[in-house]
Formats: C-alpha cells, structure tokens, sequence
C-alpha cells in the first residue's frame, strides 16, 4: 500500500511538472539578424520565416520551407572540431539563425571567415540568408 501511494505522489509530481513546462514547441519558425558588414549594435536587417503554412518577412517564405523541410537542422551543424579549413576570406557578412526547425531548437552564428564558414554560409543562401561575399 505505502509503495502504491509513494508511486502516485510520484507520478503526480512528474504529471504537474510536465504541465507547468507548457506543450512542446513544434513546427518551424526562425529569425534571422544579419550584418553586412559583420559588426554593430543592431543588425543591418531582420527578417522572420514561419511555415505551415509559409509566411513572414524573407523574401521566398515557401522556397525556404521546402528546403528546411528537406535539410532540416543538419543545415546549421557547426564545423566538426579538428577540421582543417582553408584560410580564404569570403567577406564580413554574419547572420544570427535562432528559433525552430520540426520543433527542434536552433541557434547558429554564420560568418564568412575561411573555407568551412562559406560552405556553412553556402547551405542556406540564396533561400535563407544573401548570397554575400567579399564583392558584393
């Protein structure tokens, strides 16, 4: 009997604790800050993308849907540690990706410092952030 009445204060406790945390956060929503000249207080620009349906204020909300629904969050893995990258300067350019993805937390700084940053910045532009580069 005690065993029974411990288990349900358990159960009880977890119950009230998994309802105070709120419902999971579930489908797709980012914000992206950009900086074309890599620095400054505030961003150059922002924009936000929401899908199911796709909406907000990137330029081809639905493309940017499609390819998320696809790549999911593999498109913003960060370079693997002990990764050689080639020293090549592809511009000041940086972006700040955050919100979800399937319901899945993101949060990734992009830049265009050297070889694996360009690749990383290539993943999602022109559909996500600008094609950017050190001549534009």
């Amino acid at each position: 009997m005690r065993v029974a009445l411990v288990l349900l204060a358990l159960s009880a406790g977890v119950a009230a604790s998994a309802a105070s945390a709120g419902p999971a956060q579930t489908g797709t929503s980012l914000r992206v800050a950009y900086w074309e000249n890599g620095s400054g207080a505030k961003p150059d620009e922002v924009w936000t993308l929401r899908c199911d349906p796709a909406r907000g204020t990137l330029t081809k909300p639905r493309a940017a849907c499609e390819k998320l629904s696809t790549g999911g969050t593999k498109l913003f893995a960060p370079v693997p540690k002990g990764m050689a990258c080639t020293e090549i300067y592809g511009g000041p350019q940086k972006a700040l990706v955050s919100g979800l993805v399937d319901g899945k937390r993101v949060r990734t700084t992009l830049s265009r410092s050297d070889g694996c940053q360009i690749e990383r910045w290539s993943r999602l532009a022109p559909w996500l952030l600008p094609p950017g580069g050190a001549t534009t």
